[in-house]
């Protein structure tokens, strides 16, 4: 990666990249449209944790485009040049049933045009469907092989299965993704549907084996899976009342690079994970406790961390 000093005044921590769309949500109670999609989140989260993120992503000149663009600069997320490239903004329209779960159905386009990061920042994340769905994703994929060496890269696949092939293709496309990063974080949803039947510490196992260097699998209320090559960690999850839980794996993963950030010199040692995913679960506890994703400021979570 580059660094381009006239796109960059200041350095960012993370740069992610990815979709951003409109959760378009349907309850009981009405409809009502957010700005979202699972890379969008985590930059937001990011944000709204203090952390200097930016967001190389595809949206439209249009008004639901001008209400992501606010949404992440209300945060003080950066949105990074080149994004606003579509014709529209893409949707992702959430169905909420009584215990708060949402059945997604999209209407996107994901296209970036070839390109060199103009940052050079701590940790590139991305994710999603960014990263399974053509033509974009072979420029996201181009983008992790640069960062090699350069910074760590994270990774969160969130599955979405109505916007994929074949399992063998979607578990192909992931796998060749695994090696080019430092961490991946999947939910027990995701860990089931890439590998049915298998148990979530050999899934975490496998996925080291694939060349990442850290694996964690969240398991709702059953708390968090944190693997490394030397040592496995379960983390309680932090109990809530659930209002729905759109936005919590991306709050999750949101403090968990915020963690990494601010590790210090201790590396991944057990102590150093279990406070991490202690707080990531804390951020996901946060933000299930109400509607849409409305992840925690760095207040609210070191608040909640004190309780």
């Amino acid at each position: 990666m580059t660094a381009n000093p006239s796109l960059a005044p200041e350095p960012l921590d993370v740069v992610v990249v990815g979709e951003a769309l409109i959760d378009i949500v349907q309850s009981p109670d009405g409809q009502t449209e957010y700005p979202g999609g699972s890379p969008a989140n985590v930059a937001y989260g990011l944000g709204r944790l203090d952390v200097k993120a930016g967001l190389l992503t595809a949206i439209g000149r249009d008004e639901r485009g001008d209400a992501i663009t606010e949404h992440l600069q209300s945060a003080g997320v950066v949105l990074l040049p080149g994004s606003k490239s579509l014709g529209k903004t893409a949707t992702a329209t959430a169905q909420i049933a009584a215990d708060g779960s949402a059945e997604y159905t999209f209407d996107i386009d994901w296209a970036l045009a070839p390109i060199t990061l103009p940052y050079a920042p701590k940790i590139l994340h991305t994710g999603s469907i960014a990263t399974f769905l053509e033509p974009g994703a072979h420029v996201v994929r181009s983008l992790l092989e640069q960062a090699q060496g350069g910074c760590m890269v994270t990774y969160d696949p969130n599955i979405r299965t109505d916007l994929l092939g074949s399992h063998h293709e979607a578990l192909s496309l992931f796998e060749e993704l695994v090696p080019l990063t430092d961490v991946v974080k999947l939910s027990e949803d995701d860990a089931r549907w890439l590998y049915p039947g298998k148990a979530l510490e050999d899934t975490a196992g496998h996925l080291l084996a694939l060349g990442t260097g850290l694996a964690v699998v969240t398991q709702g209320p059953n708390g968090s899976l944190m693997a490394t090559r030397q040592m496995q960690l379960n983390v309680p999850a932090i109990p809530s009342d659930v209002a729905d839980t759109i936005g919590a794996g991306d709050s999750y993963m949101s403090a968990l690079i915020m963690g990494l950030l601010l590790r210090g010199s201790d590396g991944l040692a057990p102590t150093v994970l279990e406070r991490i995913g202690t707080t990531a679960s804390m951020a996901a506890s946060i933000t299930v406790g109400r509607p849409g994703a409305n992840p925690p400021t760095h207040r609210e979570l070191l608040a909640g961390m004190a309780r």
